[in-house]
């Protein structure tokens, strides 16, 4: 055998060997940040608590968004990379992506989030917003928030700017007549231990 053509094998076999040992070994592969095909899976279960994904055009809720930052990096859900400063967010059942305002019933600060992750799944919390989303919406320091969040159909301009991580599409603030009734309806609902779909 020629002497050339073995080393050329033995080449081959190594670089075949070091790439199958990328794949392995965290060498993530990511889906494209895109809107198309949407997803919405199949039910789940997290600690014991099956969670079953669902088309909801109509969604709005009221409860308390929490934040998450440190798994840049990681996989979303929806197979994307996650990056802690977009403008994205986690809902247990919402297809993905699916885009949606959040209010914060302090304020009446309203932003727009692409969800593409799953999550949370701590009692009463409804969204986890990206970092980046929790500081354009003035919660980050508080650590969770009420907030009102609503499914919406935003056009393809602000659709691609949250898909390239252009920073927040922010929306006219709330009224305070219409937060006193939000946060009244929320209390009300805690009270009964009914939060989440209105």
């Amino acid at each position: 055998m020629d002497a050339g053509i073995g080393r050329a094998g033995r080449w081959a076999a190594l670089l075949a060997a070091g790439l199958a040992m990328a794949g392995c070994g965290g060498g993530a592969r990511y889906r494209p940040v895109s809107d198309a095909p949407v997803r919405i899976g199949q039910p789940y279960t997290v600690r014991g608590q099956t969670y079953a994904p669902r088309a909801e055009p109509f969604y709005d809720a009221l409860g308390y968004a929490s934040w998450y930052g440190g798994e840049s990096g990681d996989r979303t859900a929806n197979g994307e990379r996650f990056r802690p400063d977009w403008m994205t967010a986690a809902h247990r059942t919402l297809p993905l992506p699916t885009y949606v305002e959040v209010t914060a019933l302090d304020t009446g600060r309203t932003i727009l989030v692409r969800i593409n992750d799953r999550g949370p799944f701590a009692r009463g919390r409804i969204i986890d917003l990206s970092k980046g989303a929790a500081e354009a919406l003035g919660i980050r320091a508080q650590g969770h928030a009420a907030v009102r969040v609503h499914r919406v159909e935003p056009d393809e301009r602000e659709r691609e700017r949250l898909r390239k991580g252009k920073g927040p599409v922010v929306r006219p603030r709330v009224p305070e007549a219409v937060l006193a009734s939000l946060r009244a309806e929320l209390a009300s609902g805690a009270k009964a231990g009914e939060m989440g779909g209105r």
